[in-house]
Parts: C-alpha cells; sequence; structure tokens
C-alpha cells in the first residue's frame, strides 16, 4: 500500500483556520479530484464535517474517531493504525487532514502531495507538520490570476 498524504500548505505551513481551509484555488480542488478519486481517503472527524456535502463521491472514505458518531458513507475507525489494516496491499491512500492526522501520518507516508501558496495567513490556527527533510521529486509552478489569488507550487515529496 502507498499512503499518501495531500494538502495545501501556505509558506508558513499554515493549512486552516476555524476548521476550515485558508485558500480558495480552484486548480488545488482539481488536482485533489485527480489524485484521490478511484482511491482510498482517510481524514479526521472534523475534516469530515468540514465537507460541504459529506462523504466525497467515487472514494473509500474513512473517518478516525473516538467517537460514536455516524459518518454516512463512510468506514470508521478508531486510529489511523486500525484503519491502515483493513487497507488491502494494492491501495494507494490519501490523508487528507486535519493537522493531528498528518501528524500521525507523516511519520508512515511515502509521498506528500502538496500545494505551497506563495503566502503566509495571519490569523491561521491549523498547521502541517515540519517536512524540511523529505526530498523534493516534482515541482509545478503556477502564477496568481483572476481565478487564484497568489501564486502557488504543486509539489510532490518523497521519503529521502
Amino acid at each position: 500500500m502507498r499512503i499518501n498524504i495531500i494538502a495545501a500548505v501556505a509558506t508558513n505551513r499554515a493549512i486552516g483556520k476555524d476548521n476550515r481551509l485558508i485558500y480558495w484555488l480552484p486548480n488545488d480542488l482539481r488536482r485533489f479530484k485527480t489524485l484521490t478519486m478511484g482511491h482510498t481517503i482517510i481524514m479526521g472527524r472534523r475534516t469530515f464535517e468540514s465537507l460541504p456535502k459529506g462523504a466525497l463521491p467515487h472514494r473509500r472514505n474513512i473517518v478516525l474517531s473516538r467517537g460514536k458518531a455516524e459518518f454516512p458513507g463512510c468506514e470508521h475507525y478508531l486510529s489511523l493504525e486500525e484503519a491502515l489494516s483493513h487497507c488491502q496491499e494494492e491501495e494507494e491512500v490519501y490523508i487528507i487532514g486535519g493537522a493531528s492526522i498528518y501528524r500521525q501520518a507523516i511519520k508512515i507516508a511515502d509521498r506528500l502531495c502538496l500545494t505551497e501558496i506563495h503566502d503566509i495567513p495571519e490569523d491561521a490556527d491549523t498547521f502541517f507538520p515540519p517536512y524540511d527533510d523529505w526530498r523534493e521529486e516534482v515541482r509545478e509552478s503556477h502564477g496568481a490570476d483572476e481565478r487564484h489569488a497568489f501564486s502557488y507550487d504543486f509539489v510532490d515529496y518523497v521519503r529521502p
């Protein structure tokens, strides 16, 4: 199984505020959909609750939560370790947030699929873990335009 982490991160590694994404970048959303479609996505409870329509279609949705809440259209496990034990060897898994799940997964992930946004938000309250020790594999740069307020790079990292 290959474990990928996918996130949009600001220059200071900010990823959210008040359980919401900081940035709305149509190309980032398109990339997220393209990469995760047909694969398994794993998220924390608050990330699931932030999805406007619940479970994401055409993906195996797994929610991690210690509570007994219902997550329509999703499998529910108590821990990342338990969720991964229910995944097949050939499965492509994407960790989609939030911060505490990223902190756990970065220790075992094979690849980071990041959108690095060239901005530092003033009031973020949620941050991606440090990844300075990962090796950059691919970078695709994009400038700001009428649909994207900030320049950004799609960057894939692998373990060194």
